[in-house]
């Protein structure tokens, strides 16, 4: 049985066992930008790039033995008298999908609903398994939305949904770079989230919300107000939802990076795999390590048993870290198409695989 589904740059791969291996793969030589794994009815879903022949979405009902071509998520058509310009860049931004960066599903009362972001920036629910996509315009008509711009892309982008179990309705959403954005009524409304501080931004703009550049979010299943995030400049932490943030300090070796992953009953546990920063996109030293709290940020430990200690050059992206529903089980990989995982909640790794292609996101299915 699959334990893990690896998005990658050429295909999506099925790992299983106790110490995983690959036993399957699927849309061989294609980008795969985003996976999920339905825990409503089992299902999978896939988000391909095809370059000039566009995005595309692909659903599996028997567990990846068949696909399903469905309709990727569109955007309406520009209106003329609208002027959508890059802050950055100063240059029109596109309305079209350039990348389908996450899939999430749904609250468990709503069977069938999905949640997808995109770069350029828009939000988009499905009702109905994928078969159709709306964006969800009270965000994208937002106006604090001009204020957003690219980071690592050419233009901003939606990469963590998190649809809060309690109750149907109440969604977080993270923004690079737009900042950490929260309804309470299906996306009729948003509100910006505070306390995040972007380093990189010029005197007088570094607390401003909508242009703070959230790497990932992830919050604990169990105590869903509780929530990380790993940001362009620090780590942060929620316990109000992502309505407000605070950052956490002391972080060896940087506090620099892009995944994040929070124990599912445990808000105290998270892990974070660091880099030196943007501009050095590499392990400090050339070490891999793995940052684990169990005191909800107060300090952290750096886990290197089973992973490189020298020479190495690995980056993982948002998506390329998880634990599973148990939260003993950690897996990572990373853009030299390295994976690790532990069975002993993060503190020991060893090697999966080192010949995968680079990773894009890692999915645990439990």
């Amino acid at each position: 049985m699959t334990d893990l589904l690896v998005a990658t740059r050429k295909g999506l791969f099925e790992l299983a066992g106790h110490d995983p291996a690959v036993t399957r793969a699927h849309f061989v030589g294609v980008p795969v930008s985003a996976v999920l794994h339905d825990p409503r009815d089992g299902t999978w879903y896939a988000a391909l790039g095809h370059g000039h022949f566009g995005v595309k979405i692909h659903r599996s009902d028997d567990r990846g033995a068949t696909w399903t071509e469905l309709d990727a998520p569109a955007y309406p058509p520009k209106p003329d008298d609208v002027e959508d310009i890059c802050p950055m860049r100063q240059t029109p931004r596109p309305w079209n999908t350039e990348l389908v960066w996450t899939l999430e599903a749904g609250h468990p009362d709503e069977p069938g609903v999905l949640w997808a972001g995109t770069i350029p920036g828009g939000l988009f629910r499905s009702p109905d398994r994928g078969e159709t996509w709306q964006l969800v315009e009270s965000l994208w008509n937002h106006p604090a939305r001009m204020q957003w711009f690219g980071g690592g892309y050419d233009y901003p982008g939606v990469h963590s949904v998190l649809v809060d179990p309690r109750g149907p309705g109440r969604v977080v959403v993270g923004v690079s770079c737009g900042g950490t954005w929260h309804t309470e009524d299906d996306g009729a409304s948003w509100k910006v989230g505070t306390g995040l501080r972007a380093a990189y931004m010029p005197d007088g703009m570094a607390d401003t919300p909508e242009i703070q550049d959230p790497h990932r979010l992830a919050f604990c299943a169990a105590a869903p107000d509780v929530m990380y995030t790993q940001h362009h400049s620090g780590m942060f932490k929620s316990v109000d939802a992502g309505r407000t943030w605070q950052q956490l300090t002391d972080v060896a070796p940087s506090d620099f990076g892009f995944a994040v992953a929070v124990h599912p009953t445990d808000p105290d546990t998270a892990w974070f795999v660091p880099a030196i920063s943007d501009e050095v996109r590499v392990p400090v030293d050339g070490r891999v390590v793995v940052n684990k709290t169990t005191d909800g940020g107060r300090s952290f430990t750096a886990a290197t048993a089973g992973l490189p200690q020298s020479h190495a050059y690995d980056l993982s992206y948002r998506h390329a870290l998880d634990v599973d529903s148990s939260g003993t089980r950690v897996a990572f990989g990373s853009t030299t198409g390295s994976m690790w995982h532990s069975n002993d909640a993060g503190t020991t790794f060893a090697a999966i695989d080192a010949s995968l292609p680079p990773i894009f996101a890692v999915r645990y299915i439990s």
